[in-house]
């Protein structure tokens, strides 16, 4: 294996876990997430909009892929990230468990809980309320709301060192 090659001001990378309260902030700070579920033992990974609420992910969003794989298999993890260089970025990961509030009576008080914790946001009913086109059909505009119970946290950083 090469080395990379040196540079003036080369230091060295250092990657540390993150504390508990580093991943507590980062997840208040985040907006944009990359949702992981898998059906069949088939992936899927796509980006969308969280806002976190202490045990729970929650977000809107429209009908389609990711919405039926998450029915099927409930399993899933986030990821966010927020990277100012390659040598200083940090990285979460939340497993947990996807719960669909719908306009059932026993989802009434969790899915307003949701929409008051999400309406917080700036432009928090995107993309759930934008047109979408795929495949040159115009898919249905029929929202989501749903929270991700979680079950772990974890995070890394990089931080640069001083040589």
């Amino acid at each position: 294996m090469r080395s990379p090659p040196a540079t003036k001001k080369q230091g060295t990378v250092i990657i540390e876990e993150m504390t508990g309260q580093e991943i507590k902030s980062l997840l208040q700070r985040a907006t944009v997430g990359r949702l992981a579920c898998s059906k069949e033992g088939q992936p899927y990974v796509v980006p969308l909009s969280f806002t976190y609420d202490v045990v729970y992910l929650y977000s809107l969003t429209t009908a389609g892929k990711k919405v039926d794989w998450m029915r099927a298999n409930p399993k899933v993890c986030v990821e966010f990230d927020e990277i100012s260089a390659t040598n200083n970025w940090h990285s979460v990961l939340v497993t947990g468990t996807y719960e669909e509030l719908t306009d059932a009576p026993e989802h009434i008080a969790a899915r307003d809980g949701a929409h008051n914790i999400l309406s917080k946001t700036p432009e928090w009913w995107q993309p759930a309320y934008v047109k979408t086109v795929i495949r040159d059909k115009v898919r249905e505009l029929k929202p989501v709301y749903f929270r991700i119970s979680i079950l772990e946290t974890t995070g890394h950083k990089a931080i640069k060192q001083a040589s």
